[in-house]
């Protein structure tokens, strides 16, 4: 059977698995590439900080409105047509991209994006969960994220060439034709209501986030998400851009600037996973590499400090001559580091929040509540940051972002060690 093939090449023999991998791979592509999309639009329309924060802001609101009511429908309707859906309002959205005249349409196609992206992560994840083999579920997920973290490395270097090389059209048809095929593959190979239909009455409600709410734990972690991901926020939406309309790198050579920090996070993550289980203590892993995070963001600014400090490397390639200052190595090196943080910290991270959520039976609404912490802090993050960026000057706002980290952690940190001084001076009941 397929289902026990090794690796994801293996697992990529069904049908099945193929067309959701479709998907993973069509919805990381356009998220990277669209990224630097952004920082191009930003330079061509002239904009202020605020307005770039609400690219970021307007991508985040659409999820966060729909993240709830939309697990709940996936659980209790049709995933299948879900994800056709999600995939046809991306290619309404490479359509939107590339007739753009300013920055309120692109705000307002980031609206329409968030929502598509919502539709493909949520009930992709879900449906790999649900069809998966009883003894496979880690290896079919764990290879479905991979598909899905080639894809974003790729978009990173493969959009960059298509934005750099051609325009904009060129890279959208590009993710058009990537995300046709995965719709294909979906209609033709997925069974229809894959997983089958949960009763309403069973599907995840308010109750369940209530009684995760009142553990101290989950609460740390939840207030730790917010906070972390307004400062992670800026650094996703603002470096791309600071990169562009700073110093002018164009972006081919801003997708390696990316593409380096995610591969770093992919060499050192599976690594940190094993010696997060072996040493325990995962709240250390978490607050390391937040810190790490928060120091990596702090470093950013010195770009300004390392342009013109560094003789510039030329070299032809694509039909032109490049040129990296000494901009493009500092902001290479600072993401590097970021990647490397994420590496400490999400294995650790992920396991605490599903800890917690054994406890109540509860794993997948413990994981939806951590996902909503993110939104929440991914809706107000680039429009503070950006508010800060045009009131005062960037270096404050990469270090506007770097403090929300840190006080996070520390929030963090001292919230969890008061829990567990509790857990030890007061003994179970039945104790």
């Amino acid at each position: 059977m397929t289902g026990h093939a090794s690796g994801a090449l293996g697992l990529l023999r069904d049908r099945e698995f193929a067309a959701l991998s479709g998907v993973a791979f069509a919805r990381s592509q356009a998220y990277s590439t669209i990224l630097i999309a952004l920082a191009l639009y930003a330079d061509q329309f002239g904009t202020t900080g605020v307005v770039e924060g609400l690219f970021g802001t307007a991508f985040a609101i659409a999820q966060l409105l729909v993240v709830l009511p939309l697990g709940r429908k996936v659980d209790t309707g049709n995933a299948k047509h879900f994800l056709l859906a999600g995939l046809a309002i991306n290619v309404a959205v490479f359509v939107g991209f590339a007739m753009v005249e300013n920055s309120v349409h692109v705000i307002l196609i980031r609206i329409l994006q968030g929502l598509g992206a919502s539709l493909l992560w949520i009930t992709g994840s879900a449906v790999v969960g649900e069809i998966s083999p009883e003894d496979g579920s880690g290896r079919w997920l764990g290879a479905y994220n991979q598909v899905g973290a080639f894809s974003s490395l790729a978009g990173d270097v493969i959009g960059g060439y298509l934005l750099y090389t051609y325009d904009f059209v060129w890279a959208y048809a590009a993710l058009t034709a990537i995300t046709f095929l995965a719709l294909v593959l979906v209609w033709r190979y997925l069974r229809d209501n894959p997983g089958g239909q949960k009763d309403p009455d069973e599907a995840t409600g308010m109750e369940t986030f209530r009684s995760l709410l009142s553990r101290p734990m989950i609460r740390a972690l939840v207030i730790f998400r917010v906070g972390f991901s307004v400062g992670k926020m800026a650094v996703i939406i603002f470096l791309p851009i600071f990169a562009r309309t700073e110093f002018g790198i164009n972006a081919f050579a801003i997708g390696w600037i990316l593409a380096g920090g995610k591969l770093t996070k992919s060499i050192f993550q599976g690594y940190m996973g094993d010696l997060t289980d072996r040493i325990g203590r995962r709240y250390w892993f978490v607050a390391v590499g937040a810190l790490l995070y928060g120091l990596g963001t702090a470093l950013i600014p010195f770009a300004l400090v390392f342009e013109g400090a560094i003789q510039p490397v030329r070299f032809d390639a694509f039909g032109r001559t490049q040129v990296l200052g000494g901009a493009f190595f500092a902001l290479f090196a600072a993401y590097g580091i970021l990647g490397i943080a994420d590496s400490v910290r999400l294995p650790a991270s992920m396991a605490l929040f599903v800890e917690e959520g054994e406890t109540l039976d509860s794993v997948a609404s413990s994981m939806s509540l951590r996902s909503i912490a993110w939104k929440v802090g991914q809706v107000t993050g680039p429009v503070l940051v950006g508010g800060i960026k045009d009131a005062v000057s960037t270096t404050a706002a990469f270090l506007t972002a770097a403090a929300f980290i840190g006080v996070a952690t520390g929030i963090f940190v001292i919230t969890y060690l008061r829990t567990r001084e509790t857990s030890v001076a007061t003994p179970a009941a039945g104790d």
